[in-house]
């Protein structure tokens, strides 16, 4: 294990919880000791719910751990089931109660409760919190799902297909909004909703999961694997394009098509993004070219990195994720722009990187909005983790056409807003602008360039003149530190010790060519 300030996923159980509290009817029973009930703020105080979510907790404390941790566990069990009546049970251990080896999956099977049991193997040690809504989810659809069909009944003429849609989850990254939004453009197309799981699903819902055409997977690391069992066993094809941005939406929809026989041309004719235009506009025309760096949850980090180059025209110098399980695949579309993946779950390293490249544009988690606030660099969130922030009272999707005209809006105006930023510190020695135009959104202070050594004595062998320091500070900040890193190696390469304003030209020509 390793001590941090921030972590990008939560254990297991966590992921656990996430789907108990998306879901109706189930409740979790968690062996952990006192302290471990932290799981509650993420979703009363993050994803701002009404309620608290349907977990209880054996919290035994030090001097239990002599005595029958077994006996009470088995109490929380009878005592969760005769207050909550669920539908559903899911019984498991927290990272620390893991280690004492209670075995919660068979204790509360001895207790003979008359609804399903569903145990819970999450290892905290080896796995983290997306790995753990997956298995739940897995293994509740396992134990839930009615046998498959015989046959699927005849359809009457006109009878629309059915699709169930799956992956959305509690504490997920604008979760309810992308259902709201696939589930209207699934419906406009002529597609009948089975159901939504595990988001508002109860286990009796979940035993008519076999009942639908196919199957639609908003979430790969959450719903992926289920997919691929409900394939297996109920011969369900499942649509794997998650639609965010034009472009990965018009896929979807022809994906929908093949599958369903349905003519998508009424509802694209019906149906359109203002992404395309607005990126094709004479004021989008100095965002082409921009670099990016992208990091984020695989899913959200491939089709961000998709978004940028084919609809906004940005280049991505970037590109990773803290999703171990989907390395692969962000490694694949890596690849397609010339780049090594970064595969990490460190946040500091992904912020070394990041001061490698240098990029215009961050576009990542609630961490690497953190990063970019320091580092004076723009910045929009796409992906978990998050905070209560992207959690909007507004309808903000991410997916489908009118989740493109969200992405456009979110990605582009930090970098207009940045230009605003530079022209303000181009003229803040004029006097209508002194006392009045030093505050800053990236900050609330005057930027500068991202944290350097103190001026005059980097790495000890350079100084910079008071001029070259101007001309340095008329460089927009979202380059000024690439310019001055440039510049210092271009110095320690001819011996300059001292850089004047002719040396940052100098500097500027060199690596131009």
């Amino acid at each position: 294990m390793e001590l941090t300030v921030w972590t990008y996923e939560g254990p297991p159980h966590v992921g656990a919880l996430r789907i108990a509290t998306a879901m109706e009817g189930v409740h979790y029973v968690l062996h952990a000791p006192q302290g471990d009930t932290y799981a509650d703020l993420l979703f009363t105080m993050i994803e701002r719910r009404d309620k608290r979510p349907p977990i209880t907790y054996t919290t035994f404390q030090a001097r239990d751990l002599g005595a029958d941790t077994a006996g009470l566990f088995q109490q929380a069990v009878v005592d969760a089931y005769n207050r909550f009546q669920p539908q559903a049970l899911l019984v498991g251990a927290s990272c620390t109660a893991e280690l004492i080896q209670d075995d919660p999956g068979g204790l509360a099977e001895a207790v003979g409760l008359p609804i399903p049991v569903i145990p819970l193997e999450l290892p905290a040690y080896q796995r983290k919190e997306n790995w753990g809504a997956a298995e739940t989810f897995y293994h509740l659809v396992k134990k839930l799902a009615g046998p498959p069909p015989e046959n699927r009944a005849e359809r009457r003429d006109g009878q629309p297909m059915s699709c169930n849609i799956l992956g959305p989850a509690a504490l997920g990254f604008r979760h309810r909004d992308d259902l709201a939004e696939v589930s209207q453009l699934l419906t406009d197309l002529g597609v009948a909703i089975n159901l939504v799981a595990p988001w508002q699903a109860s286990p009796a819902d979940i035993a008519r999961i076999g009942e639908a055409d196919f199957n639609v997977v908003l979430y790969p690391e959450i719903a992926d694997t289920t997919a691929r069992w409900l394939q297996r066993q109920f011969g369900q094809p499942y649509v794997k394009t998650v639609p965010i941005g034009v472009n990965a939406t018009l896929d979807f929809i022809a994906a929908i098509a093949d599958i369903t026989g349905i003519d998508p041309a009424p509802y694209l004719r019906a149906h359109q993004s203002r992404l395309p235009w607005y990126s094709r506009s004479i004021d989008s025309t100095y965002l082409t070219g921009k670099r990016v760096f992208i990091f984020g949850d695989a899913s959200h980090a491939i089709a961000a990195a998709r978004v940028a180059t084919e609809e906004l025209g940005f280049k991505v110098v970037g590109l990773g994720t803290y999703s171990r399980e989907f390395a692969r695949d962000v490694r694949d579309a890596a690849s397609n722009y010339d780049l090594d993946a970064l595969i990490t779950d460190d946040y500091l390293e992904v912020e070394a990187r990041v001061q490698e490249l240098q990029p215009e544009l961050i576009l990542g988690t609630q961490m690497e909005r953190h990063i970019a606030k320091r580092l004076g660099i723009a910045c929009a969130v796409i992906s978990g983790p998050v905070h209560v922030q992207d959690f909007p009272a507004a309808h903000s999707p991410q997916m489908g056409f009118a989740g493109a005209n969200v992405l456009f809006d979110c990605w582009v105006h930090p970098l207009v807003m940045g230009l605003e930023e530079h022209l303000l510190g181009m003229f803040s020695e004029d006097f209508e602008f002194h006392n009045g135009a030093t505050a800053s959104h990236l900050g609330g202070t005057p930027r500068k360039a991202a944290p350097q050594p103190d001026e005059g004595e980097q790495d000890g062998t350079t100084a910079w003149s008071e001029d070259a320091e101007k001309a340095l500070g008329r460089i927009p900040f979202f380059v000024r530190g690439k310019a001055r890193k440039n510049t210092e190696a271009y110095a320690r390469e001819l011996g300059i010790a001292h850089i004047t304003v002719e040396t940052l030209y100098d500097a500027k020509a060199h690596f131009s060519r």
